[in-house]
This record gives C-alpha cells, sequence and structure tokens, in this order.
C-alpha cells in the first residue's frame, strides 16, 4: 500500500520492499505483555532501518509503542481504514450464549467484552487472522474479535459482524498504518509528506498523546478514537478495569493533538476509580499496547 502510494505520487518504479520476520510474529503461545510488550513488533525494524538497510519501516499504529526511540520519526499515516472490531461467531455481543468462551489476548477486548456481559469466558487467542480464525473453526473458542482493517486487508471483509463504536470503542489508532523514518532523513520525510493524509495523521498524534498521559502499558485496558470535528478534533476514550468492573470515561474537542490527547488523559486518571487509575501508571511513563 505504501509503495503504491509512494509510486504514484513520485513516479517511481524502483520501490523495494522488505519483509522482516519479528518476535511478535514468531512468539504466538503467550501474551504481549509477558514477553516484552509491544516492542516485539517493533524492534527488528527499529534495527533495520537505523542501520541504514531500509530507509522508512511501515507499521500498523496501533502496535506501535508510544515512546519511540529520539532517532526516530513518524513521518505519514495512510487513510484510516474501518476502525471497528467484528465479532466472528455471534451477530452481537448480546447474541452470544450464556457463559460463552471467547478468545482475544487484547486486555481491552477483554474488559469491554466483560462489561457488557460478565458471564462470559474470556481465553488468550494470538496468532495471525488465520491462526486465530482456525482456533475458532477447531472449537477452542465459541467466538473472537478482529479488527476490521486488518480483515479488509486480507480480502476477509465479509468475516464476522462489525461493532458500533458506541458499544466497543476501538483501541487507540486502530486502523491506521503510519511510516517511520530515520528523523535526520530530510529526503524520505520528504517523499513520504506526499502520501501523508493529515486528518488521520493528526487523530494518531492525538491518540498517541492519550497514551503518553495515561502511561499505559501492555496491562492496560484503554479505547479512544479522534475524529475531525467542526472546532478540530474530537476525541473519546475509556478506561475500564481489568475485568470490566469499573470504566471512566470522557471527551473533549480542540485543535491542537497533542494538547487534546494529554488533557484528556489528565482529565481521565483524576476521575478514575481505583480499580482503573492502578492499572496506568501516569504522565510520561511506558508504552500503551494491544494485539
Amino acid at each position: 500500500m505504501v509503495a503504491d502510494a509512494l509510486a504514484a505520487a513520485h513516479g517511481w518504479t524502483n520501490i523495494e520492499t522488505v519483509v522482516i520476520r519479528t518476535t511478535g510474529d514468531r512468539v504466538q503461545d503467550r501474551a504481549l505483555a509477558e514477553i516484552g510488550g509491544k516492542a516485539l513488533w517493533t524492534k527488528e525494524l527499529d534495527r533495520a532501518l537505523l542501520a541504514g538497510e531500509v530507509d522508512a519501516c511501515v507499521h500498523s499504529m496501533k502496535d506501535v509503542e508510544t515512546i519511540r526511540p529520539g532517532a526516530i520519526a513518524l513521518a505519514a499515516t495512510l487513510p484510516r481504514a474501518d476502525v471497528r472490531d467484528r465479532l466472528i461467531g455471534a451477530e452481537t455481543i448480546a447474541a452470544l450464549p450464556a457463559r460463552a468462551t471467547v478468545g482475544t489476548s487484547s486486555p481491552r477486548r477483554r474488559a469491554q467484552l466483560l462489561r457488557h456481559r460478565p458471564d462470559l469466558k474470556v481465553v488468550l487467542f494470538r496468532g495471525n487472522v488465520d491462526t486465530r480464525l482456525a482456533k475458532l473453526a477447531a472449537g477452542e473458542a465459541d467466538a473472537t474479535l478482529l479488527a476490521a482493517a486488518g480483515l479488509d486487508r486480507l480480502g476477509k471483509g465479509q468475516v464476522g459482524s462489525a461493532i458500533d463504536p458506541d458499544v466497543m470503542l476501538p483501541a487507540p489508532q486502530q486502523g491506521a498504518v503510519g511510516i517511520e523514518v530515520r528523523a535526520d532523513d530530510m529526503g524520505a520525510r520528504a517523499a513520504l509528506a506526499a502520501i501523508n493524509h493529515r486528518d488521520t495523521h493528526a487523530c494518531v498524534l492525538a491518540e498517541r498523546a492519550l497514551l503518553t498521559g495515561l502511561g499505559a502499558d501492555c496491562h492496560s485496558p484503554v479505547a479512544a478514537l479522534a475524529t475531525v470535528a467542526e472546532r478540530g478534533l474530537h476525541l473519546r476514550a475509556e478506561l475500564i478495569g481489568a475485568d470490566g468492573e469499573a470504566v471512566v470515561a470522557g471527551k473533549a474537542t480542540g485543535g491542537d493533538p497533542v494538547a487534546l490527547g494529554s488533557g484528556l488523559a489528565t482529565d481521565l486518571l483524576a476521575r478514575a476509580p481505583e480499580p482503573v487509575r492502578r492499572l496506568f501508571a501516569g504522565p510520561g511513563s511506558g508504552p500503551g499496547s494491544e494485539r
């Protein structure tokens, strides 16, 4: 997608795509929080980028840790895809059988599911899309949740039922593809500026600023979605206790993405009940993550 966009913008015909297999791809039997968190999806790409082996790295932005090396910069984002989750195995959360088993590795999805349906049993599901669908078909769970954007990009747009964000707010940056470069590579930054989708970029910055302000980590169930509004951006977010037993939600509108995200983080932490607040470290702490 990125190569095609660059080719269309610049008329280039010699773009090389380098596939890098990450630790997150290789280790599929444990939750990310147990084996190093979101860096499992970025550290190999970071090394190749900083070593000059590649000029840019393409990421699903929800899988990029919030605190990044100073030598790396987010140069562009593609237009955001469908931000919703899809439920596979039932038409709606309410339609799941009593005490159904749902597979997911996301603390956010677990907490949101249990908030709607405390009777559900949530079990660990990791692996790529086909692996998770195969686990579901093998009867390891009654249902699972996957990002609509990932399914669509893999040609599986017919799989599952989309869940309205008013029912299940998505992960921060869900559906956004970002391209990182070396911060001092002005040539790469200029080339990628031609394909940057400004609205998506601003929304991503707001959601990342929220995560930074919260000090979210791999154990922190957080949902957020920024959208373009008349007066800049509108940001909604919710923090949920691990088992869905407590929640704090908020929203804000503003023109500066970073100030917007930081301000909403401060507001949410100030109002959060203790079971929620203890899951977040506060401003400037570790990365937020889900997979």
